[in-house]
Order: C-alpha cells, then sequence, then structure tokens
C-alpha cells in the first residue's frame, strides 16, 4: 500500500467552504483513482488542512497526486495561501 499526505495552509475564513469543496467535490472524485482505498481531510480550525489518503500502490497514489493538484488549481487555488507540501510514500506498518 501507498499513502499520501498533503499539508495546506487557508485563511481560517475560508475553512467552511474549501471543506464543503473537498467534501462534495474532490471526495468523489478521489474514489475513482486506481487502487483507492481510504480518504480523510482535516481542517484544524486554524487555517491549516491535511489530507490523507491510501492505496493500492504507487500508481494510485501518484494519480491521486495529479487529481489533487488539477482540483486545487481549478477549485480552490484562491482559497489557499501557497502549494501543500506534499509526502508520499510506502505504507510500512498498519492495523
Amino acid at each position: 500500500m501507498f499513502a499520501v499526505i498533503r499539508h495546506y495552509h487557508f485563511d481560517p475564513k475560508n475553512g467552511a467552504e474549501i471543506d464543503r469543496k473537498v467534501r462534495e467535490g474532490f471526495v468523489p472524485l478521489i474514489r475513482k483513482a486506481k487502487g483507492f482505498i481510504r480518504y480523510y481531510w482535516l481542517d484544524t480550525g486554524k487555517g491549516e488542512g491535511a489530507s490523507f489518503g491510501v492505496f493500492r500502490d504507487k500508481a494510485g497514489a501518484d494519480e491521486s497526486v495529479q487529481l489533487a493538484a488539477d482540483f486545487v488549481r481549478e477549485h480552490l487555488s484562491q482559497l489557499m495561501i501557497s502549494k501543500p507540501e506534499v509526502i508520499e510514500g510506502r505504507v510500512v506498518a498498519h492495523d
């Protein structure tokens, strides 16, 4: 399995709108990625958010990175302060 974590920064006043766009627009999209297993979005309420996606293989994880970049560019870029930090790697321990 492979996982991708993306860490975002935005103005806290935009949190609810970002949450809605992720829930209604991105989640249905990411579910279609190759080897999709799970996706989570968290909002700290303080202008930071993070996503955590799990995929069966690196190809699915890579596809998710491109899907997220495209979605952010098309739907969220005006709400983000900077580009996200992306961490991707093989899952080596889980329950």
